[in-house]
């Protein structure tokens, strides 16, 4: 099944190209805009289905997760080698970014009109500083916080709570047993919202292509391509410190992601591939502990693809306007985006919030988002995509760091061709 969903979305991809195309070129622009107002309303319900059981999945997973890991003392372990996975990869997105769009120079001659530096971009600006993130990530209200799908403040409330579970012992045990089976409830509800995915799929990519139109991507080419390369570097490099770590067990993570990936990739959100992924990774096999702790960790910390466009659209825009930026200033960028991209949710055009707040406080053209707003869609889509990649990696590596036996499955097939061959 599993399988033949993914198929189901490969096909939908391309039916909704060629439905996309087809209103495109029969329609008239503000016509074709009109339509793809009213086919994006499929995607609209999916992904709200899909935010409908975020908020609930992250809290009762890992509230379970934290319960039978009992102690602070294991938390910490655990969420420090978490940390330090997420910290590095953040790093490491951000410096391949900065290093590639200064290579390949994507911002230089696009010749096209640039907007004017007083043009309203629509994009709230400012609001992830250092003081702010701190302020947004304490919920001061457990209910909003499930209300709003601030998975950060989910996670602190569930870490709390799961911790306050375990202290009290047995008392709690028909609690968290409660809690526990109120997950497994809402991944058979993850299961009746996803079979609508191929549809969703086919809604977002028609819709885009009817009201862009194909002849966006030749105008941005340039850009789009040198950012998928930059993207392509990216998974080489995370593949490749994977399978120092987790030898042929990386592959396997590569493989059984592919469906969260494909879903992530034509929604253009990783929120929307969440669910699956935590199935997905118990098949590795994780621990259902290590996934429902680290799974959420990751979706605020470890946002690869989102990080890196955070340093790739910053520095195209300054190249568009002709602005040099000397190595100093982008280094000094690059930590301070360390910081404050923290927490950005998973959501599409989430890491539009960070560019502009960037654009603010480095004095660049905050009107330059004008520049990469028509193409953000398609950027998006590999971004939000590389993010599951990159947590796929990071909660398997974190399960071997622990001594969990995550090269089980493909042993066990290693042994069963050599059982077949002899």
């Amino acid at each position: 099944m599993k399988h033949k969903l993914t198929l189901y979305i490969i096909v939908a991809l391309v039916l909704g190209v060629v439905v996309g195309y087809i209103l495109n070129e029969t329609l008239d622009p503000k016509a074709a805009a009109n339509a793809a107002e009213h086919i994006s309303l499929i995607t609209e319900i999916f992904l709200r289905l899909v935010k409908m059981i975020i908020g609930p999945l992250v809290f009762t997973s890992l509230v379970a997760g934290v319960a039978h890991m009992g102690d602070m003392k294991t938390i910490g372990r655990v969420g420090g080698k978490a940390m330090v996975w997420f910290v590095s990869a953040s790093l490491c997105s951000l410096l391949i970014g900065m290093v590639m769009v200064n290579l390949l120079q994507p911002g230089a001659h696009l010749n096209i009109p640039l907007p004017p530096t007083s043009a309203a971009t629509g994009v709230q600006v400012g609001s992830f500083s250092l003081n702010d993130f701190i302020k947004h990530a304490v919920p001061n209200s457990a209910v909003g916080a499930l209300a709003n799908n601030e998975v950060l403040q989910i996670v602190i409330f569930a870490i709390l709570f799961g911790l306050a579970a375990a202290s009290v012992g047995h008392k709690a045990k028909v609690l968290v047993a409660l809690i526990e089976e109120g997950s497994h409830v809402i991944l058979k509800i993850t299961g009746y919202v996803m079979s609508l995915a191929p549809l969703a799929v086919f809604a977002a990519i028609a819709a885009m292509v009817a009201e862009h139109g194909p002849g966006i991507l030749l105008t941005y080419g340039k850009y789009i391509a040198s950012f998928y390369l930059s993207l392509v570097l990216l998974w080489c490099v995370m593949f490749a410190v994977g399978f120092l770590i987790l030898g042929k067990t990386a592959i396997r993570v590569l493989s059984l992601v592919r469906a969260p990936f494909v879903v992530a990739f034509t929604t253009a959100s990783s929120e929307a591939a969440y669910p699956s992924m935590m199935r997905q990774l118990e098949r590795v096999p994780v621990s259902e502990k290590i996934v429902s702790f680290v799974l959420p960790l990751g979706y605020s910390f470890n946002l690869d693809g989102s990080m890196m466009y955070c340093t790739f659209a910053t520095l195209f825009i300054a190249q568009a306007y002709g602005i040099e930026i000397g190595w100093e200033q982008q280094v000094v960028m690059l930590l301070t985006l360390m910081i404050t991209s923290k927490g950005m949710g998973a959501v599409p055009r989430g890491s539009l919030v960070v560019v502009a707040a960037t654009l603010d406080m480095f004095g660049l053209p905050a009107a330059g988002l004008l520049l990469v707003l028509g193409v953000d869609q398609f950027l998006d889509m590999g971004r939000s995509a590389t993010n599951v990649i990159g947590n796929g990696i990071a909660t398997t590596v974190v399960a071997k760091w622990e001594g969990e036996d995550v090269d089980r499955a493909v042993d066990e097939a290693r042994d069963e061709e050599l059982a077949i061959a002899a």
